[in-house]
């Protein structure tokens, strides 16, 4: 199973999550620092478009850990409860394709 780990003590908002995610995922450059964009990127990593470091394998998992969950949920609630919603659309995108879910969120 793949890793990417985010550090939740530097997460305080969106710029923040972004420039996190920027570097943990290896977004490309043209990464729109949107939730969009984040959803974007991550829904394609069993193709080889380069949207992520990632390339995972057909029943391969991409656990997303966040790292002092905690002090991002007391910062940023908001932004845990978008990031949650959305890993579930982008595993529901993948089903849809008649594929496997392809992410995992687990909140340290």
């Amino acid at each position: 199973m793949a890793t990417a780990e985010l550090n939740g003590a530097v997460i305080d908002g969106w710029d923040s999550f972004h420039a996190e995610s920027r570097k943990t995922f290896g977004f490309p450059e043209s990464y729109g620092n949107t939730i969009d964009s984040w959803v974007d990127c991550l829904s394609y990593l069993r193709d080889a478009d380069g949207m992520s470091k990632f390339r995972l394998k057909p029943n391969e998992v991409l656990e997303i850990v966040i790292n002092d969950a905690a002090a991002m949920r007391e910062k940023a609630p908001d932004l845990l409860e978008e990031l949650t919603f959305c890993v579930a659309g982008i595993n529901e995108r993948y089903e849809d394709y008649g594929e496997k879910p392809a992410l995992a969120l687990v909140l340290r």
